[in-house]
Formats: structure tokens, sequence, C-alpha cells
């Protein structure tokens, strides 16, 4: 579990130091206190990433160069100082210069409000998704992104100049095509893998029978380097590169139908699963489950929903929750830190 949190320079936080317990964990205290901002340090410690944000530099204090996040994972001690300029890495007080070891550690769920953009908002909000699960679970990922990413820059630069020579162009081909079809397996899998646990979690939140499931779209045949060769013509029109997992997609459905129709209490209880079951995913391939950062959803559940989501959350499982007020909680045996 998540011992202990220090940030420093983070946010609205010139310093802010906070404990957690096993089990339950509540930060209670009203809105534009800083709430959600611990629950991204604490994920940003534990997987060098934000869920809100894909640029740390935005979470930096206004006028900082940098900020730090410090904690205890079980006994290991992790500390993170990222800046403008450079950025440093330590476990249990020793420099790493690699991330691999350090990430090895913990893993995390994230769930918020704005989760509900997975089932309503566009593409890129469900690759976010796919690759935060996938870099948990499967080992290289993270450096495969950014391997395509860099490519994918490289390439679209090219075809971006007014006379875009092909030779140089297709030079980054091949590291586009190896880094892609990796991706595109690896997210094939956790959403074959998906369907069933979110499913599961879906009945168990809303005690309905309406079936949920998740289809991998990729954005390119299986044959990536023949789907390449054949989008040339398109490529040179836009100047961008057309196919490949940067075009890739999750569609949700209930009962066979897409959640971008379903009502917005539908959506909400629907991506909540999605998250409950990635969760019980890591947990089943890790035997160990991973934190679970709430922000602040159960204020748009009815007081029923809210106590069904909290008994579908595995008892194993360390909670940390926001939350403006605890009126509608049942449940005793909970940690309560008031900001």
């Amino acid at each position: 579990m998540l011992r202990s949190l220090k940030v420093r320079h983070f946010r609205c936080f010139d310093a802010h130091e906070v404990e957690f317990a096993a089990g339950l964990n509540f930060i209670v205290g009203p809105n534009a206190r800083g709430k959600t901002s611990l629950l991204e340090a604490a994920c940003i410690l534990l997987r060098l990433q934000s869920p809100r944000v894909t640029r740390l530099a935005s979470v930096i204090q206004h006028g900082r160069r940098g900020f730090v996040v410090d904690g205890y994972f079980a006994a290991r001690h992790l500390q993170f100082y990222f800046g403008k300029e450079r950025k440093k890495l330590a476990l249990d007080e020793v420099t790493q210069n690699r991330s691999h070891e350090y990430l090895q550690l913990g893993r995390v769920m994230w769930f918020s409000n704005a989760d509900i953009e997975l089932a309503r908002g566009g593409a890129e909000v469900r690759r976010r998704f796919l690759d935060f699960v996938c870099a948990q679970r499967e080992p290289g990922y993270r450096t495969l992104l950014r391997e395509y990413e860099r490519a994918l820059r490289s390439r679209n630069l090219l075809l971006k100049q007014p006379s875009p020579r092909w030779r140089e162009i297709t030079s980054f081909d091949q590291p586009l095509i190896d880094a892609g079809t990796r991706i595109s397996e690896a997210r094939a899998r956790l959403a074959t893998d998906l369907s069933g646990p979110a499913n599961e979690s879906h009945h168990a939140i809303s005690h309905s029978r309406e079936r949920l499931k998740t289809e991998y779209l990729p954005g390119a045949t299986s044959d990536f380097a023949a789907s390449l060769a054949a989008a040339r013509k398109e490529d040179a029109r836009l100047r961008q590169t057309t196919v490949g997992p940067h075009r890739d997609d999750l569609a949700l459905s209930l009962n066979e139908h897409s959640a971008e129709f379903a009502s917005e209490g539908q959506q909400r209880t629907l991506v909540l699963a999605l998250r409950l079951g990635a969760s019980g995913l890591l947990a089943e391939h890790f035997q160990a489950p991973p934190v679970l950062l709430i922000d602040d959803v159960f204020g748009e559940l009815d007081p029923d929903r809210r106590n069904a989501l909290l008994g579908a959350l595995a008892p194993e499982s360390q909670k940390i929750i926001t939350t403006t007020h605890l009126d509608w909680l049942t449940e005793t045996q909970a940690t309560v830190l008031k900001l």
C-alpha cells in the first residue's frame, strides 16, 4: 500500500504531507482545496505520469522551477523530481538512471468524473486508457510508445514539407512498423481480456442485465507495412500519417448499441465498470491489487449506486477516495483525512 505522500511545489501546494492506511481512505473537503491534486500526485509518484494531463510541466506550481513527489510504498522509498530543465528519480535514496525497477513496485487505477469521456469523447481518450493499463501489465510498453511517437513525429514533419522526399519519409517506416505492431498486439490483448471482467463489474454496480462489450478497432490492418504502403497517396494529400496505432479506438457497447447513445447514467456506470474490470486484470496478472485512486465520482451517483460501487471495489485493495461529504456512507471502517 501507499503509506505516505509528500508534495512540494505541486499545483496549489507549496508543501504538503499526508499518511494513508490500508483499506479505505477518504480525503474530505470543499472544492478547490487540492483533493484531486493529492490524488494526482499519488499517481505520478507510483507511475511517473499524470492521469489528467500529458505534460508534467503543467503541474509545477506557478513561479517554481519544478515539483517533488516523495513517499513510501510498502517499505520502499520513492522520490521523483520533475523540472523544466531536468528530472531525477530515486529508489531507496539511490538515483535511478532507468525507470524499469521503480515502475515494477506499484500499480494504480484512476477513477474520475472525466472518465465519462471514455464513453462519449474522441478516440484519443480511449487510447490513453488502453496505454495507461498496457504500460502497467506489458513489459517495455512505455518504451515502445516513445519509439513509435518519435518515428511518427519525424515522418509527419517530413510529410509537411513543400516537396516531400519519399526516400527520407520511408526511412521511418520500419521503426514505425516495429513499434506499432507490438503496441497494437498489446492493446488487442487488453481489449479481449477486459470484456469479461468489465461486464461482471457492470452487473455488480447497476444490477442490470445489460451486456457491456469492449472491442479493439485497429488503425491499420494486421499487415501494418502493407497498410502504410497503401496509404502513401492519402498521406501525401493530407501531409500526415493516416494509418497506425495513433488511429486506434476502443468500441464500447451496451446490448450491442454504442455507448455513445446511452443515457448519462448508463455511461457513468459503464466507465466505472471499465475501470473496475481493468483493476481486476491488474490484480490477477500481478497477484496483488492495484491502488485505487477515486476522484469524487460518488457525487454523480444516487446513494444506492454509491454504496454498490463501494461494495464492488476489491476489499483487499487500498482505496484513496476524494469527496466533499460523507453523509451517504454506510461503511464505517474507513480512515478520514480532512483538507
